[in-house]
């Protein structure tokens, strides 16, 4: 399959632009490649926003010459990841498009349990220390930002050589990274 010459990132806030951009750093993208679109911070909802903008974004995708990626991120709070895919289905069922096809959509759906924390801790931890992280919950607020910040480009890292192969992916995955990885190559 030939790599996209533009990655779409739909994002909640910054950290998980920051986790992203790190992300397709890793995996050999340019920034130039990467076309970043993040909620305003302050109008409401986030989750709700990129949901409203999913339609229009995979309508884009869909419709471009050049093969186009689209990543969505939302953070799945206490609901379950499924049940955000299906309001994403549901959001282009609303604009009268056809919900996501996994074999003809480039279309990443990465949607940690809780926030993007959760798999910051889990792809920066080792042994003992990733046996106690749980989906059950959150992490958000558990560390300054600069301490999270400086966790990002390492998970960022870990998640682009699981994903490229490149390394082995542990047992124990958290349910919402590993849906997250088996979506990945569908964009990339």
């Amino acid at each position: 399959m030939n790599r996209p010459s533009l990655v779409i990132v739909l994002a909640e806030d910054q950290r998980q632009k920051r986790f992203i951009y790190r992300f397709l750093i890793s995996r050999g993208f340019r920034s130039d490649q990467m076309r970043m679109i993040i909620s305003p911070s302050g109008r409401g909802s986030a989750e709700c926003w990129v949901r409203e903008n999913f339609a229009l974004q995979m309508q884009i995708c869909r419709t471009r010459h050049a093969k186009t990626g689209l990543i969505v991120l939302l953070d799945a709070d206490a609901e379950s990841v499924l049940q955000h895919h299906h309001e994403l289905d549901d959001a282009l069922s609303a604009q009268n498009q056809p919900k996501v096809d996994p074999a003809r959509d480039s279309v990443t759906r990465l949607i940690p349990k809780w926030s993007i924390e959760t798999w910051v801790l889990y792809l920066t931890s080792e042994g003992s220390a990733r046996l106690v992280l749980t989906e059950d919950q959150p992490y958000k607020g558990t560390k300054p930002d600069d301490e999270w910040a400086a966790l990002i480009p390492v998970a960022a890292a870990t998640l682009a050589a699981w994903t490229s192969n490149k390394e082995s992916t542990p047992e124990d995955l958290p349910n919402s990274l590993q849906l997250g990885i088996t979506e990945i190559p569908r964009s990339l």
